[in-house]
């Protein structure tokens, strides 16, 4: 960064830090800085919304309350505790980690963490800033629109990475998470609250959005008839009449569950 740049970043994440100091929200998997419950929180936040987020984690925190605990979990234990969450083969992978992780102790890196299963550069940055003080940008939707916003251009990709890594403030767990803060209350995708910012002063675009790619259509999506399957199997139901329920033919069917044995996630 030159001069310039790096004193714009300076008063900028000054500013931030300050209201995120009175203005973050109380959330269970802050209470601490475990690393368990960061992860179980970034895993499980992946596809669920922030306020239904709060019930399932505290839920699955009150049954595991910690990784070693996890880690002796069954498959059809954790599918169940997870049902209604989707993207089911998240909690198997979950699981799957805090075996690793009971065995062989908690990977405090970036690149260590994303070797855990199911764990991306996002989920390892977060952890890895949050649990263990590492001095990395976790790089999300919120993050993306902040720093385009920021910078006046809308970034992917190395431009973003970089441009997140010259921004970056410390502490970066704060940092992080303050910029998930700030982009889901204030900076948000439309109309955002560019009056209540407190970093207004430094933002050269706040119009600056590229919505995600649309998501397919669930009813009718072999998304639908795996998670339909696995509630089935978890409540001793047929699977073949549960496919048929759903107006699937009996080859998708099969070759669904097929694909939900090899996975694990029927037995």
């Amino acid at each position: 960064m030159t001069s310039s740049v790096s004193a714009l970043a300076g008063a900028r994440n000054e500013a931030l830090l300050d209201w995120y100091a009175s203005h973050k929200r109380d959330l269970p998997w802050r209470l601490s800085n475990d690393p368990y419950r960061v992860l179980v929180s970034e895993v499980m936040l992946q596809q669920t919304q922030v306020e239904r987020g709060i019930v399932r984690f505290e839920r699955f925190i009150s049954r595991w309350p910690t990784v070693h605990d996890l880690a002796i979990a069954t498959n059809d234990e954790v599918l169940s505790e997870w049902s209604g969450l989707g993207y089911n083969s998240r909690a198997i992978r979950l699981r799957d980690s805090a075996r690793i992780i009971a065995g062989t102790g908690w990977p405090d890196t970036v690149s260590d963490l994303i070797q855990l299963p199911g764990v991306g550069p996002y989920t390892a940055a977060a952890v890895a800033s949050i649990a263990f003080g590492e001095h990395v940008a976790a790089v999300d939707t919120n993050l993306k629109r902040v720093i385009s916003r920021w910078r006046g251009e809308a970034l992917n990709g190395p431009a973003l990475q970089g441009a997140a890594d010259e921004e970056l403030g410390s502490p970066a767990r704060d940092w992080n998470q303050a910029l998930m803060d700030l982009g889901s209350q204030l900076c948000t995708p439309r109309n955002p609250s560019c009056g209540q910012c407190p970093v207004s002063t430094w933002c050269t675009d706040p119009s600056i959005y590229e919505p995600p790619a649309p998501q397919a259509t669930f009813t009718g999506s072999n998304r639908q008839l795996r998670g339909a399957l696995v509630r089935a199997h978890l409540n001793s139901e047929s699977l073949q009449n549960t496919g048929l329920a759903l107006g699937r033919s009996e080859e998708e069917t099969e070759t669904t569950i097929q694909a939900l044995r090899t996975e694990g996630l029927i037995t």
